[in-house]
């Protein structure tokens, strides 16, 4: 049987109103993938008890799991659906979680002076409406069987695009932060990188106008192992000026320079708060160079470096991010990383899972979600 999972927890108590919960749920000692996962389940009730939080704030949830015998009932104890919830956007990810774990879990809730108002659009598409925003989380978009990864891009892309159009959005002025998954990644990154290059430009998304923030890493979506799966956060309704894009040209080159699209980071401001999306986020240089390769603790303290970076361009710090994903190409490189990790962010909602990056160089990536104080009265609330 396995031990008590780690809960690790951080609140951000918006002074006009909603707060927002950020929740990691990772497994203790144990073989046993059923009681690893029942085990992330009892954890993530009680950190829901502790933050005395109601069922219908849960907005999103994502499992991370191992892949093999008895997924099923590992998605069904990591992804417990708790009475009087209403609709909830939930990801299942076949990425394992290190060290040698059956699930883990990642969580994020609003509450405040009412509940979150939630409707379900369709499989895969979950609308939280606030403040005359639509908050869009779709998730577990899958590509065809035995498709390319390029066909399997358009097919997700154009699900995509079509949900947010039917709420009156775009992909260019509605989608804030994308995830995609991919089997075999050596295999599979280019042919995405190039059909989602042409579905942007389609879109009027330019390297003159902006892209989208994203992590695309190695990968499936848990109902179908096999394919490429699609994870977006989308907000219909955003002013002009509520949008802007994270780079510090001193430390990252725009990934345009080497043809892939997507931005660094990006901000999304409220009159009370800031969001901060950082995208998947490697040890690079300004010229879009790998720096230290092979050693897995120098790339991650420069990762880390350029996250600071991207945060502190557009006014925010690393202490404001809300939880960190930690993506290692080599599982055995996670003990000189722990210390490091524990040190820099103590208490942090902080989920570590194998996930090859896109260049074999590249031993570990990092994202993250940061919120911090903001006062522009003339914009909308969260």
């Amino acid at each position: 049987m396995a031990s008590e999972a780690e809960v690790r927890y951080k609140v951000f108590a918006g002074p006009s109103g909603n707060s927002e919960y950020f929740i990691s749920v990772t497994p203790g000692a144990g073989k046993n993938p059923a009681g690893q996962a029942a085990a992330v389940a009892a954890g993530y009730r009680r950190a829901l008890k502790e933050l005395s939080l109601e069922p219908g704030s849960a907005v999103f949830r994502r499992a991370f799991m191992r892949a093999g015998a008895g997924l099923p009932a590992l998605r069904k104890a990591a992804l417990p659906a708790a009475s009087g919830e209403g609709p909830v956007a939930v990801s299942a990810v076949v990425q394992p979680p290190l060290p040698g774990g059956a699930a883990a879990l990642l969580a994020y809730h609003v509450q405040g002076r009412t509940l979150p108002r939630k409707r379900r659009l369709g499989p895969g598409h979950v609308e939280v409406e606030s403040e005359g925003l639509r908050h869009i989380w779709s998730t577990g978009l899958t590509g065809g069987p035995a498709a390319a990864a390029g066909r399997q891009t358009e097919k997700i892309f154009g699900e995509l695009a079509r949900a947010l159009r039917r709420r009156g959005g775009s992909l260019a002025d509605s989608c804030v932060r994308t995830w995609l998954y991919l089997p075999e990644i050596a295999r599979s990154y280019s042919g995405m990188v190039r059909a989602r290059g042409e579905i942007f430009r389609r879109h009027g998304l330019t390297r003159e106008t902006h892209f989208i923030s994203s992590t695309g890493i190695e990968g499936a979506p848990a109902a179908r192992p096999r394919r490429l799966g699609l994870d977006a956060y989308s907000a219909v309704g955003l002013r002009p000026g509520q949008v802007s894009y994270l780079n510090d040209l001193s430390r990252l080159c725009p990934a345009a320079d080497y043809n892939v699209t997507f931005e660094r980071g990006t901000r999304i401001t409220y009159a009370d708060r800031d969001h901060f999306y950082i995208s998947g986020t490697a040890s690079i240089d300004r010229e879009g160079g790998i720096l230290y390769p092979g050693d897995a603790l120098k790339q991650l303290k420069r990762t880390v470096g350029n996250i600071s970076a991207l945060l502190r361009s557009g006014g925010g710090r690393l202490e404001d991010l809300m939880y960190l994903i930690i993506y290692l190409r080599r599982p055995a490189d996670l003990p000189r990383l722990k210390g490091y990790l524990g040190k820099k962010f103590p208490g942090l909602p902080l989920v570590t899972v194998k996930g090859a990056v896109c260049r074999p160089g590249w031993l570990v990536e990092a994202e993250g979600v940061a919120v911090a104080r903001a006062r522009r009265p003339g914009l909308p609330r969260f």
